[in-house]
């Protein structure tokens, strides 16, 4: 899992609490806090998998374009984070039963986990998440 998957699950939350305008990139990094930078590279990929909508120029900005209860996590880490919990292994020696295995061994493991996760997490929305902001408040 990356941060661009945890700074999207911002950026949306952020965006649905303020339905009625839009907020710049400077907002909701400032929120975040992060550089506004890497804030507009997840909003770019918000805005191409159809999370989100934008304006350009004076009042522009980003918006929520779905409904909070249709967006779930695992949704949101397929487009940031997919593939990111799969072993990194090195150059094994191929004539070791073990070398020879290891990654073939590790990416099942992973990839199961992977999907174990997404069941989980398929159980959150942003309306969800949203709530559970509001229980501590």
């Amino acid at each position: 899992m990356n941060s661009e998957f945890t700074l999207a699950i911002h950026s949306l939350t952020l965006l649905a609490l303020q339905p009625d305008r839009m907020s710049t990139s400077d907002a909701i990094a400032e929120s975040a806090g992060v550089h506004p930078v890497r804030i507009r590279k997840v909003l770019s990929l918000l805005k191409k998998h159809g999370f989100i909508k934008s304006k350009e120029g004076n009042g522009g900005g980003f918006i929520f374009a779905l409904d909070l209860e249709k967006v779930n996590l695992w949704d949101l880490y397929k487009t940031t984070s997919e593939g990111t919990l799969q072993p990194k292994c090195p150059e094994s020696n191929e004539q070791c039963i073990v070398g020879a295995n290891m990654q073939r061994v590790l990416f099942a493991i992973f990839l199961g986990a992977e999907e174990h996760m997404g069941e989980y997490l398929k159980d959150y929305t942003i309306k969800e998440v949203i709530d559970l902001i509001n229980q501590e408040h």
